[in-house]
């Protein structure tokens, strides 16, 4: 646990109490404060109080008032579509409003560290996609180094409940816009933007508040080196607010297919093969095309990220090769499930959007691909340019009617149920092809979260019994 600093005495409100809420409550204790806890879950409350923490009505002014600062979990909106009631009243009264990550950053250093050779360095990851496989590929390459590392945020554990990092220890984080937008503090010493594309609009209010939330990390504690995805034109203009000058390699630009060659340090994928540039000159290669945890160009934009993160830290570049090839990636993101008579089946739950969607479609030559659930705003119409490789469609969920309509010429089944359709996919697909789930959908019509739908989808295809 990563005691809070700042706050000894001091009455310290918690809203929402899930994994962070919990973790920050107990960690503002164990730095002297008195943590004053709400959840608009009775459940919740209730496992508040079996840990000795104080639930009050933190929607209350006569609460309210009594605070120091009140920290919120990320989940809970405090501007769009609508702030929380304690939140409005909270800025109404005046009261700080802060969470998780904030605390973090500001109660990180130790007294201690004076005496440590190497002090500890924090790495943060963001970005729209393929910033939970970037944020694992640098937490392994870490410790497949040797280097001790910790991972935590949008992925693992609470950051508060780490353990503080000793000498030379590094702490790996992923963070999503709903964190990044809130935090009062954010100083990592290596900061990663992957990628953008729409997403959690209605809580940003809309694309450039989902930016500015996102490049907070960049600009509020100014990293000593940022590595920034030039794909898209955000990326290209965050580079350009950071960089002196095309040759700055305090900015590490990366990409997926285009060559970077210009700069003053770069790390770039292209058919397979990254490339690392510095001061005009190739320094290392590294071949990705065999790479069972990192398939297609998306994951290649993910490798170039964590490369130049690892770089960054100091790393040999045969240390990283080596790590790269023992990757296996995450459960759910582009997950490698089995090889059936020529048939592979792939584990995508995570793309729960159709730009995550397209990039997984991107990485098969023929895909029996397994789509649907609760649909986000315009559906799947964004990724006709991207269906090429699709076979056929197998469609569940409450939006498989919909997703119907929108897929134009593409062979399709609607099939309802997730049984249904990889009973149906295993049946008609032939050897060569990839039974793919990427839903572009949320999971909520059918499932609690991605997760289960991914575990649901393994457990399918784990049962399917061999030819």
């Amino acid at each position: 646990m990563i005691p809070v600093q700042g706050y000894a005495g001091a009455r310290v409100g918690v809203l929402g109490l899930g994994r962070s809420g919990l973790a920050a409550a107990r960690a503002l204790a164990a730095g002297g404060a008195v943590p004053i806890v709400w959840d608009d879950s009775a459940e919740a409350r209730a496992r508040a109080e079996a840990e000795g923490l104080a639930p009050e009505d933190l929607r209350r002014d006569a609460v309210l008032a009594r605070l120091s600062l009140l920290v919120t979990s990320p989940g809970i909106p405090h501007l769009y579509p609508a702030p929380h009631p304690a939140i409005a009243r909270a800025l109404d009264l005046g009261v700080p409003v802060d969470n998780d990550i904030g605390l973090f950053f500001r109660s990180l250093g130790q007294a201690d560290w004076s005496a440590f050779d190497t002090a500890p360095r924090v790495v943060a990851v963001t970005g729209s996609n393929g910033k939970s496989t970037t944020t694992a590929l640098i937490h392994h390459i870490l410790t497949e180094a040797g280097r001790p590392a910790q991972m935590a945020g949008n992925i693992g554990r609470g950051v508060l409940d780490l353990d503080p990092p000793g000498n030379g220890g590094i702490v790996v984080l992923e963070l999503s816009s709903y964190q990044t937008e809130l935090a009062r503090a954010l100083t990592p010493d290596v900061a990663v933007f992957t990628n953008l594309s729409p997403d959690h609009l209605d809580r940003h209010g809309g694309m450039g508040g989902y930016f500015a939330a996102k490049a907070r990390l960049f600009a509020l504690g100014g990293p000593d080196r940022a590595v920034i995805g030039v794909d898209e034109a955000e990326g290209r203009f965050l580079a350009g607010a950071l960089a002196e000058g095309p040759g700055d390699d305090r900015v590490i630009r990366i990409s997926s297919g285009r060559k970077l060659e210009g700069f003053g340090w770069s790390v770039f994928a292209r058919k397979g093969f990254l490339a690392e540039w510095r001061k005009g000159r190739q320094v290392a290669a590294a071949d990705l095309r065999a790479l069972p945890g990192l398939p297609g160009a998306h994951n290649h934009q993910n490798a170039a990220a964590a490369w130049a993160a690892a770089r960054a830290l100091g790393l040999a570049p045969r240390e990283i090769e080596g790590a790269l090839a023992s990757f296996r990636g995450l459960p759910h993101r582009s997950q490698f499930l089995r090889e059936r008579a020529g048939v592979r089946f792939v584990n995508d739950s995570k793309a729960t959007n159709a730009d995550a969607a397209a990039r997984a479609l991107a990485a098969f030559p023929r895909i029996r691909w397994i789509a649907g659930g609760l649909a986000k705003e315009g559906g799947i119409a964004a990724l006709a340019p991207h269906l090429g490789s699709v076979v056929k469609a197998y469609l569940i969920g409450h939006s498989a009617a919909d997703f119907a309509l929108q897929l134009g010429d593409v062979p399709h089944a609607l099939c309802g149920s997730l049984d249904r359709a990889v009973a149906l996919a295993a049946a008609e697909a032939e050897p060569g092809e990839v039974v793919l789930l990427a839903p572009a959908a949320a999971s909520f019509d059918q499932y609690p979260n991605f997760e289960k739908r991914g575990e649901h989808f393994a457990a399918l295809v784990a049962a399917l019994p061999d030819p």
